[in-house]
């Protein structure tokens, strides 16, 4: 990505959990200092925020600006199709191990790598369709750990709303959450078409409802990287505000 100030690198660690060794990708803000703490931001479907959604370039033009908090960003990609839905579906065979992966594997080895700050509330998962999913589901079993979630046009489930709405921890949750209104008709990989919009009106009444800090679009558009991308700016500027 040409004309980046900040530092993009590639790091990889070996998953005990999943069985799989993981390429990640890495964007550290100008000026990266190991003196000083930084927030961090993990997107699922990494390769995708960062190169259709273009993550790295608009958060450093946002902080350029003085519009969000100085920030390391880190994609995390899938290896394959088959996989994703494994890692990301709530009914897939690795998703526990996925999320337990997020917790108790990346987070720390991360942190062994990155000077972040030791606060939930600094640490943001983020995602689009099941990688969303997989994001809002990881953020809910261990707020403790991950305090904010980014959804961008999640797969919603019947298992996915009894999660949310079990949740009581007292730990403060933020979410940031939007839908496209043309979401009617989503093709999904294995050919399906599924309304997405009516099961995540549904989602954001339980949210709405919860012990969250909650903030909810729509968009004019479709299940695709064309609106998501628009969208990053004010989904950065939600949960990277300046203190």
């Amino acid at each position: 990505m040409a004309g980046l100030n900040g530092q993009l690198s590639e790091l990889k660690i070996e998953s005990t959990y999943l069985a799989e060794m993981i390429p990640l990708s890495i964007y550290k803000p100008p000026h990266y200092t190991p003196l000083k703490s930084y927030r961090l931001l993990i997107c699922q479907d990494g390769q995708d925020y960062f190169r259709l959604g273009r993550i790295p370039r608009q958060a450093e033009a946002l902080m350029e600006e003085g519009d969000i908090e100085e920030v390391v960003i880190v994609g995390a990609p899938y290896p394959s199709v088959p996989t994703r839905r494994k890692w990301y579906h709530p009914e897939g065979e690795d998703a526990e191990n996925y999320r337990r992966f997020l917790a108790c594997e990346l987070l720390p080895f991360l942190e062994q790598e990155i000077s972040t700050e030791p606060l939930p509330e600094a640490r943001i998962l983020a995602g689009d369709s099941l990688a969303a999913t997989v994001s809002l589901q990881t953020a809910l079993e261990y707020p403790n750990i991950f305090g904010k979630v980014v959804l961008h046009s999640p797969f919603v489930s019947e298992q996915v709303l009894e999660q949310v709405n079990q949740f009581s921890n007292s730990d403060s949750l933020t979410i940031y959450h939007v839908i496209g209104l043309e979401e009617t008709e989503v093709t999904l990989t294995n050919g399906d078409v599924a309304d997405f919009l009516t099961p995540n009106r549904r989602l954001n009444k339980l949210l709405e409802q919860g012990p969250f800090s909650y903030t909810y679009y729509e968009f004019q558009g479709n299940h695709t990287w064309t609106y998501w991308q628009k969208d990053l700016p004010r989904a950065l500027q939600t949960v990277l505000p300046l203190s």
